[in-house]
């Protein structure tokens, strides 16, 4: 049995598709603008369907994947409990509870798009998001089994964009690449 495996098992599983429905609707209503740092909550924390470690390998796959990383977390994690069932129920509970709202606030915002009151809450909103996914990086870090060489790769990211002022494509090669080099050494023991 693999270590995988084992992680699985040692973890607490929706009863149902019908539960992943529903806590995924929940995530996807209580989420505007951003519901990873709520799922890492609810999914690790609340639920204890997976461990930290296992959210944060979840995670890496879905952002290797095309689309966005929480439907594919989703669908993943559907999948491993409850099959192709579970994975439409996980991913149809993201996607349906928030249509007719979204819907509306788009509406909205078409009548009323150069309201400097609508900027404003839009740039609220948008802060709030960054602070939550700050926070839930904070919360991850602590799982990472090499934090400091991973953290130095985070902070070299953080200033190739914001400092260096490099564009995404160029700091995601240089950071993408280091961080490769980095793997290769520790998977061949020479450490880092």
């Amino acid at each position: 049995m693999s270590p995988d495996t084992d992680s699985h098992q040692t973890q607490n599983a929706p009863r149902s598709s019908a539960e992943l429905f529903w806590v995924f609707a929940q995530l996807s209503l209580a989420g505007f603008g951003g519901v990873l740092p709520i799922a890492e909550d609810r999914l690790v924390r609340k639920e204890g369907w997976i461990s930290a470690q296992d959210f944060l390998a979840t995670l890496a796959l879905a952002q290797v994947l095309p689309g966005p990383n929480i439907c594919n977390m989703a669908i993943m994690l559907g999948d491993r409990f409850h099959g192709n069932r579970g994975a439409l129920a996980a991913l149809s509970g993201l996607l349906l509870p928030p249509l007719l709202p979204v819907l509306l606030l788009a509406f909205l915002y078409s009548r009323w798009a150069d309201s400097p009151i609508v900027a404003g809450a839009l740039r609220a909103m948008a802060m709030a998001a960054a602070g939550l996914i700050l926070a839930m990086t904070l919360r991850l870090s602590k799982s990472l089994t090499t934090p400091l060489s991973d953290g130095l790769l985070a902070c070299l990211m953080l200033a190739a964009l914001l400092i260096l002022r490099l564009p995404l494509l160029y700091a995601l090669a240089l950071v993408g690449g280091l961080s490769l080099w980095i793997a290769r050494r520790r998977q061949s023991g020479k450490g880092l």
